[in-house]
């Protein structure tokens, strides 16, 4: 049965889907939750100057109403009005990013409907399997017989492709009926401009199903697969290869496993881990479940694995790399802030908002990934488990330190003789003027450099410069806070790493009410370190008051210095 969905597979998926997005600018953001007016401006301000090729949106198609980031996985209809805005408001959105030279990829919901009932986003009432906009009976959906309805053995694939997911009505995918009514919505969506898919519980689709709505497709778009790999299970992401590009979760848990200590040397070789081909695998630190169940990395995660994951990921050629860009999390089902109204700082996010794409480290190596283009690996080293470098053909070389000591060496790349802005602290400014440092590689491919601990070098073709220093252990931190007070109170500022003052506030940093109401402070912070901080205001009694959580974050660039501009909350 497997052998001939394959080569039914293979027919189809060849006429109707990109096995991975073309050319060098292939770097993909999750803007996840994220509004549909928020993000054509992001597309315009950001994403599109700074070299990304995509932006993946949240389901625009009509759900089931509440404030859950679930909610959106829960359709009602076909119909593209949503929590992230209305039909106008979507294709303006992918108007607006095609111009940024920015393609949108959709998350899609093929598998099932709803759970339960009530009034959708558009105003549509429904209850399980009868949806009064879409026309469905109760004959379009699978009814498995196990209790409930629902997978109880995830080693049948029978039960995988035909029973619940989540009490979720699940459609019945294998017949032309419900295929040419998914086809619909799809070829609705690429008549406004998506081009690409993220299909979502897509494991739970026979992958010959898929292949057949594909093959229904009035153009074709970029597809990514969401398969988690289960050991032993039957229904393995190769299945799927035929339809496109398909989530690699392994890759994923390696890299989790390798950045937290266990070796990021063997990291090498990705094609030859058992995994799906590197030309079919979509890739990813973390996405929007896996930050959320602790299977990957997350923006909390210690000793900057978090942000040295992403320098790795945008610099190795296995896969087509998704960055997620997501908010602070304190619970599950928590939603996006502001109603989905997107808010970032140069660097970075604020009012609940992360904007990890806008992390100087990540935003420097989409440069870094389109300079590299398809060359192979070259110059591999590894000195220790935790320190490895590696080249990218002639025009990119990374080296990432792990460790919690320096690494000072000299590095052998195949990089032409030149000044290289190192691109970790953000990308260089139009003029050549580089964010952090720069580096000079000598006619001999070499240079010398010395990486903090857990910290990363990263030059390009792309970006050659000058810089502010040849290299440098630490990086300013410039905090200014607005905030008033009343005579006698001061603000300091502490924070989670011993530069900050460890949480204590009695070796807290004093700002300067020179330029009041902004107070201001300089601290200088190991180059690349992820920490968490917060402002307090130190009465004249003697008393403490703390900014209001959640506590705010940031990484420091890799060389340089870095401004926070914050607000007293």
């Amino acid at each position: 049965m497997i052998a001939q969905a394959s080569v039914f597979i293979a027919i189809l998926a060849s006429l109707a889907a990109e096995a991975a997005p073309s050319g060098n600018k292939d770097v993909i953001i999750q803007l996840f939750e994220w509004n549909w007016d928020s993000i054509a401006s992001e597309c315009t301000n950001f994403i599109g100057p700074t070299g990304y090729g995509f932006v993946q949106v949240s389901p625009p198609q009509e759900a089931i109403q509440g404030d859950q980031w679930w909610t959106d996985y829960q359709p009602v209809s076909y119909n593209i009005t949503s929590k992230r805005g209305n039909r106008d408001q979507f294709q303006n959105m992918v108007s607006t990013c095609a111009t940024a030279g920015v393609s949108v990829i959709a998350d899609t919901v093929l598998n099932h409907m709803t759970a339960g009932g009530g009034t959708g986003t558009d105003g549509n009432s429904y209850t399980q399997f009868d949806y009064a906009a879409v026309p469905y009976t109760s004959d379009n959906f699978h009814y498995c017989g196990t209790t409930n309805n629902a997978i109880e053995d995830w080693n049948n694939e029978t039960q995988v492709w035909t029973c619940e997911l989540e009490n979720l009505a699940d459609l019945a995918t294998d017949t032309q009926y419900v295929q040419q009514i998914e086809a619909n919505y799809v070829n609705d969506l690429l008549s406004l401009g998506v081009k690409g898919l993220r299909l979502d519980a897509a494991k739970d689709i026979d992958p010959a199903n898929i292949a057949a709505i594909a093959g229904m497709f009035t153009s074709k778009p970029y597809i990514t697969q969401e398969v988690i790999w289960g050991d032993g299970q039957p229904v393995t992401p190769q299945l799927y290869t035929g339809n496109g590009d398909v989530m690699e979760f392994r890759y994923t848990s390696a890299l989790q496993s390798a950045f937290l200590g266990g070796g990021i040397d063997s990291l090498q070789d990705l094609d030859n881990q058992g995994w799906v081909a590197g030309t079919s695998a979509n890739v990813f630190v973390a996405d929007h479940d896996t930050e959320r169940s602790g299977a990957s990395l997350n923006y909390s995660s210690p000793s900057n694995a978090y942000v040295l994951a992403h320098i790795f990921s945008l610099a190795h050629p296995y896969g087509t790399p998704t960055v997620l860009s997501s908010f602070e999390i304190t619970d599950f089902d928590q939603g996006a802030p502001d109603n989905g109204t997107g808010t970032c700082t140069a660097s970075g996010g604020q009012d609940g908002w992360l904007c990890q794409h806008r992390w100087p480290a990540i935003a420097g190596m989409v440069g870094f990934r389109a300079s590299a283009g398809s060359a192979n690996l070259t110059d591999w080293s590894s000195p220790s488990s935790s320190q490895i470098a590696f080249g990218r053909g002639s025009n990119a070389f990374v080296a990432i330190n792990n460790e919690d000591s320096d690494w000072s060496t000299t590095f052998q790349t195949s990089l032409a003789a030149g000044s290289y802005c190192e691109v970790t602290s953000g990308p260089p400014s139009s003029n050549g003027s580089c964010a952090g440092a720069a580096f000079t590689v000598g006619s001999d491919g070499t240079f010398t450099g010395t990486i903090s601990s857990r910290a990363a070098i990263a030059l390009h073709t792309g970006a050659m410069g000058t810089g502010n220093s040849t290299g440098s252990s630490d990086a300013e931190i410039n905090f200014a806070e607005t905030a008033t007070t009343t005579y006698g109170e001061n603000i300091f500022v502490v924070g989670s790493i011993a530069e900050l003052g460890s949480w204590d506030p009695s070796n807290s940093i004093a700002l300067s009410a020179d330029d009041y109401p902004v107070w201001k402070a300089t601290v200088s912070v190991p180059a690349g370190t992820s920490f968490e901080y917060k402002y307090i205001r130190k009465e004249t009694n003697g008393t403490i008051e703390w900014e209001s959580d959640p506590n705010r974050s940031d990484t420091a660039p890799s060389s340089g210095s870095q401004t926070l501009d914050d607000t007293w909350r």
